[in-house]
């Protein structure tokens, strides 16, 4: 049985209310680490492109309020 197979076991064996906080952990965990690839995405300069093209797009007034 593999690492991935055992931990699937054992969250399906979790009492409602463990299982509950695991959600949760896990949650946090996923947007913390998108959150830090955005942030590393954003430093690295991989969004300056769509940064410039949203830019240009307001500028020659091709945007609308939402």
């Amino acid at each position: 049985m593999s690492n991935l197979e055992q931990i699937e076991a054992a969250i399906l064996s979790l009492p409602f209310n463990e299982f509950e906080k695991l959600k949760r952990w896990f949650f946090d965990l996923d947007y913390e680490r998108w959150d830090e690839q955005l942030e590393q995405d954003i430093a690295d300069g991989k969004l300056e492109a769509l940064a410039q093209e949203a830019i240009a797009e307001f500028e020659t007034g091709h945007c609308r309020e939402i």
